[in-house]
């Protein structure tokens, strides 16, 4: 009598046991290696500079009275602007995108998706096992460049103990911003022909308009309830800054965290779906 097939989540850890490895020594996770040297890269670059005792961190301005006065810019407000500016609309986004829409693409291009669907587990598990060895190549590779950064950047006229609640909670953002971005592009490329297309007018198209916009329609991107959980990473000295927090209403932080819950469960399971009833041809 043949022992009954492995349940759901008991498959997806297989695959994801296999897959590990292989994604975490991928050429994907070089090029995801240059991305988050980036800011590290240029935060030791501040630091080298502030060493020498250039005046980077200050900003001449002249009062009504005529009198020149210098304003200061603290560690902890640019490791807040990096992170905004850097991190969560770029990094996180376009891993996500590079990622998410290649758990099922690279199979079907590589030929090598027959061979998973031929194991006697469900086919739904295929995508979950990968969407998670996904989540933990990327969390592994970013945060610690998050951590290098803060230590680097917020010593710059700052304090590290008064920024630290800070760096928690943007490593806590970054990781579920990478889980909710690689859930919407795992479906994106389990259901779609040309996913990596799709996934970047909606991250550099569709978002960026209906963030810029009045109306509903921004509530139909991730970085609507993204951008409400770290204020104080948003830069709020800025035109652009003005006029999106003009037309910008934030939702609270459970609508917030309620909202990402739900287009991260949504779609993982809606992608788990899809490559349960899709029927994969392959190009000869």
């Amino acid at each position: 009598m043949l022992p009954p097939a492995p349940g759901l989540l008991a498959s997806s850890f297989r695959i994801f046991d296999l897959s590990v490895g292989e994604m975490l020594w991928s050429r994907r996770t070089i090029f995801m290696a240059l991305v988050v040297a980036a800011p590290v890269l240029i935060s030791l670059f501040l630091r080298m500079l502030v060493g020498l005792g250039a005046p980077i961190l200050e900003d001449h301005e002249t009062r009504s009275g005529g009198v020149p006065t210098t304003l200061r810019i603290t560690g902890p407000a640019i490791f807040g602007l990096m992170i905004w500016i850097i991190y969560l609309k770029f990094i996180v986004p376009i891993l996500g995108v590079f990622y998410g829409t290649s758990l099922m693409a690279d199979e079907i291009e590589d030929k090598t998706i027959t061979y998973l669907f031929t194991r006697p587990i469900p086919r739904g598990a295929v995508l979950i096992g990968k969407y998670l060895a996904y989540l933990a190549c990327t969390v592994f590779v970013v945060l610690p460049s998050v951590m290098l950064v803060y230590l680097l950047v917020v010593p710059l006229r700052g304090t590290l103990g008064g920024s630290f609640l800070d760096l928690v909670k943007d490593l806590i953002l970054i990781a579920l911003g990478l889980a909710v971005y690689g859930a919407l592009f795992a479906f994106v490329g389990a259901k779609f022909k040309r996913p990596l297309l799709i996934g970047l007018v909606f991250i550099f198209g569709w978002e960026q308009a209906a963030l810029a916009f009045p109306g509903y329609l921004k509530k139909f991107t991730v970085m609507y309830y993204l951008q409400a959980l770290v204020p104080h990473a948003m830069p709020s000295d800025s035109v652009l800054s003005m006029v999106q927090g003009f037309f910008r209403e934030s939702p609270s932080l459970f609508g917030s965290l309620v909202g990402l819950v739900v287009i991260w469960a949504a779609f993982l399971l809606w992608g788990a779906w899809v490559v349960e009833k899709r029927e994969y041809v392959l190009e000869q």
